[in-house]
């Protein structure tokens, strides 16, 4: 074998867990791959990024937050498309009036693109209330005992890593999204032994790690801590009494945020050396809450996922 088939490289192809599947994304096309009642379900699709029609979305900075809404879309429309293979539960509700009103005035395609851009505004809106906006309230009533803004900033600042933390570990134990992180997780074992240039076989993949430094998870804990030092350093220098004001302004810099956090993962994410493997430890740990050690048939989807966005250039995806 030479050394070329030996070396090992970085990948940018990247996927998400789905219900009972796997989406895996690589440079000129995305595939679902879930495994149904009757066998897997496969669909690819060609991509097509908006940074190309508008350059100036591809800059650095900006990029961060347009991929990020890009991966969300898609990945809602994912999730949707792996549901309608999910066994359903006796007793399923019949739709209501106003699904039914909906589903006639709007047009099944018209009704997705509805629901699929609710759900990708009702999950940022959650993420940031709960991870952003909650603990900069809770923090506000430290005021109450100190007028100190770096004790303030300080109680925000664990608030914000104590609630997400609690958050992944209370998910994790859910049953159901359980089995989905163990679908990660054979996502994450089978990128690996791409990227180590090994055969894309079950027992290739089942024997690799199943953290991964490039990985979502890693993402949002750096959004995090990226925000944390951001605030940190502008309400120091500029203090902000009221907490709504500190709220509107913490808002009006998460595109900053999403950018540096984009950029820093890329660097790192690119990457080998003690400092980035440094950097790396938080983003690696945190996946032991979002991701499981997967059986062989979710080894399978993830092998068959990954083949098909394979360039046929080679090294067209190289990190």
């Amino acid at each position: 074998m030479s050394d070329k088939q030996c070396s090992t490289f970085r990948t940018t192809i990247g996927g998400q867990a789905l219900i009972e599947g796997i989406l895996m994304r690589g440079p000129e096309k995305q595939c679902i791959v879930v495994r149904g009642p009757e066998g897997l379900v496969i669909k690819e699709e060609e991509l097509k990024l908006i940074k190309d029609r508008y350059p100036i979305l591809g800059l650095p900075l900006i990029r961060g937050s347009v991929t990020f809404l890009d991966s969300m879309v898609k990945g809602v429309k994912a999730l949707m498309f792996s549901a309608d293979y999910f066994p359903e539960e006796a007793g399923v509700e019949e739709p209501s009036k106003f699904e039914k009103w909906l589903d006639q005035k709007l047009g099944n395609e018209k009704m997705e693109k509805v629901v699929i851009g609710f759900s990708v505004v009702l999950a940022v809106c959650f993420s940031i209330g709960l991870f952003m906006l909650l603990p900069t309230f809770l923090a506000s009533f430290v005021e109450l005992v100190t007028d100190s803004v770096l004790i303030r900033n300080l109680v925000d600042a664990v608030l914000r890593i104590a609630i997400f933390m609690s958050y992944m570990a209370a998910v994790s134990r859910m049953k159901d999204i359980r089995r989905t992180f163990s679908y990660h997780g054979a996502e994450h074992k089978t990128i690996f032994c791409y990227e180590k240039r090994l055969e894309l076989t079950v027992e290739n993949v089942r024997v690799q790690s199943k953290h991964h430094p490039r990985c979502g998870t890693s993402f949002l804990l750096v959004v995090i801590i990226v925000a944390i030092l951001i605030n940190t350093i502008i309400f120091s220098i500029f203090p902000v009494a009221n907490v709504f004001l500190r709220m509107l302004v913490q808002l009006l810099l998460l595109p900053l945020v999403v950018g540096i956090t984009y950029e820093f993962n890329r660097y790192v994410g690119g990457h080998d050396n003690p400092v980035t493997n440094f950097l790396a430890k938080p983003g690696l740990w945190m996946q032991n809450f979002t991701t499981f050690e997967p059986d062989d048939s979710m080894i399978e989807v993830a092998i068959e996922a990954l083949k098909r966005v394979i360039p046929a250039e080679e090294g067209k995806d190289q990190w």
